[in-house]
């Protein structure tokens, strides 16, 4: 073999283990920004979930207690909606669903609607929207105390007409120039807790805790 030949053999060996190590390093750069990203996102999601439900309140793994149902009579989305459960010394608490209003004004609304083990809602909160600023987005708990008024809200109370905004003959109120925002998301909460109430027994049935979503 020639001084040339071997030259180039040399270069394409070091050039073959360059790209193997960089190939390596990227490899474990991936998968250690992975573990933080999924890390990061567990404790936003708790964080959220805590808002409705405080950690006092339960003393399970509330993250990882979570199931997921599919039910076209009452939920008008394809995504599966998420059930997390909390329970002190295995008794239920209370469930928070993550759900999604399908008709905003410009699509989705993503919410979290906690109810106690009685019916009674815990707390509503408003995770994503694409509504117009200014108008739709008092829905979020940043801009406006609206979704405070779910708070203690039950299908008894209001009763059932009671369920809309005022301008459809509801107890709760619009925003002074959008109604569609605040409506989707009344009716959201009035169907999660419709449907607590048909299946509270298989919602809290088995504990699905060492399982996250």
């Amino acid at each position: 073999m020639s001084i040339g030949s071997r030259a180039v053999l040399r270069s394409s060996l070091l050039l073959g283990i360059i790209a193997l190590l960089g190939s390596v390093l990227l490899a474990g750069v991936n998968a250690l920004t992975r573990e933080r990203i999924i890390a990061q996102e567990q404790r936003r999601v708790l964080q959220q979930l805590n808002e409705i439900v405080p950690a006092n309140l339960y003393d399970n793994g509330l993250y990882d207690d979570v199931i997921e149902i599919e039910d076209p009579a009452f939920f008008r989305h394809s995504k599966p909606v998420a059930v997390y459960r909390a329970r002190m010394h295995g008794q239920p608490v209370a469930v928070i669903m993550r759900v999604i209003a399908p008709d905003g004004y410009n699509g989705d609304i993503g919410m979290l609607v906690g109810i106690n083990r009685d019916g009674a809602i815990l707390g509503v909160r408003v995770v994503s929207h694409r509504e117009t600023p200014g108008l739709g987005d008092p829905i979020e708990i940043e801009k406006s105390d609206w979704v405070l008024g779910f708070q203690d809200k039950s299908l008894q109370y209001p009763a059932g007409p009671g369920w809309a905004v005022k301008r459809d003959g509801g107890q709760f109120d619009q925003f002074t120039g959008a109604t569609i925002s605040p409506r989707a998301v009344v009716r959201t909460v009035h169907t999660v807790l419709l449907y607590f109430q048909a299946n509270k027994q298989q919602l809290f049935a088995a504990s699905n805790e060492g399982s996250p979503q």
